[in-house]
């Protein structure tokens, strides 16, 4: 889940200022921040972890209970509209979402589980609770399933064909859509492109920033493809270390986001795959 969360700051200072040459792009800037994309991210790993084993009813009430409570805790972190009002009503029902806010969050699913078939029954629950139109499931679902083959040690080539087999065609190159490519928070305009920047990517770093040449949605897109590099690369030390860093005191415009919570989520999260190894590599 780390490597989605440093995409996400990666991205955080090219979403409304899209930056399509890659020499130009700054990995973790200074200013780079955590945004609803790590909230949300924290908030799943959060529940899976407490529900571990139990019923789909118990997951998902975890999933709801575990987003209200992360994005009360952090209420400018950047929700799109729909689900903001759904954290601010305190709502517990779906609205058949289509939006990519489903991929951007599922990453924890990938780690957790011993097998594709749970991965992606996971991936599907964390979906649901709000994002429960095909497409949003849809989104989640390839995002989990390319973290869990990554880390599986599957290669590209059979990631890649997992994909297009099940969810994408993957039919484009990032260079034949960059000139053209424009914001999209749909899963379906939107987690394709993340898969095709790790495919296309030489190392975690050059996944994220691949993944943020392209424009759009920039936070969210190298959200989820850092997701999948994380898997299949790992994280270097000094990443990871600078990351903590500003995670844990990111500035946003005026206003501080001291993050210890999701830093602190984050290591949590390490420890719990520490302690499920035996069954997290069935």
């Amino acid at each position: 889940m780390l490597g989605a969360i440093i995409g996400d700051m990666c991205g955080s200072r090219y979403e409304f200022r899209n930056e399509k040459r890659t020499d130009k792009i700054v990995f973790l800037r200074k200013d780079s921040y955590p945004t609803d994309d790590s909230v949300m991210t924290a908030a799943v790993a959060r529940a899976l972890m407490d529900s571990y084993g139990d019923s789909d009813e118990v997951v998902k009430t975890a999933l709801i209970d575990s987003m209200h409570y992360f994005g009360h805790l952090f209420p400018d972190a950047g929700y799109g509209g729909r689900f903001g009002l759904w954290l601010d009503m305190c709502e517990r029902e779906p609205y058949n979402s289509w939006g990519n806010g489903s991929g951007m969050r599922v990453s924890p699913a990938g780690w957790m589980y011993g097998s594709l078939e749970e991965t992606l029954h996971a991936a599907k629950l964390t979906a649901e609770v709000t994002h429960d139109h095909p497409e949003g499931v849809k989104g989640a679902q390839a995002i989990a399933a390319a973290v869990f083959l990554a880390r599986k040690g599957k290669s590209k080539d059979e990631i890649g064909q997992f994909i297009k087999d099940n969810y994408y065609p993957l039919d484009f190159t990032l260079d034949g859509i960059r000139p053209g490519y424009r914001f999209d928070v749909s899963c379906q305009g939107s987690c394709p492109q993340a898969i095709e920047a790790f495919l296309e990517g030489q190392s975690f770093e050059d996944v994220i920033i691949k993944a943020i040449s392209i424009g759009g949605d920039s936070d969210t897109i190298a959200a989820m493809a850092g997701a999948v590099a994380e898997a299949y690369y790992g994280i270097p030390e000094d990443i990871q270390y600078k990351a903590f860093l500003l995670m844990r005191d990111a500035r946003r415009g005026d206003v501080i986001y001291h993050n210890s919570v999701i830093a602190d989520t984050v290591l949590a999260f390490e420890r719990w795959l520490g302690e499920h190894e035996e069954r997290t590599a069935l």
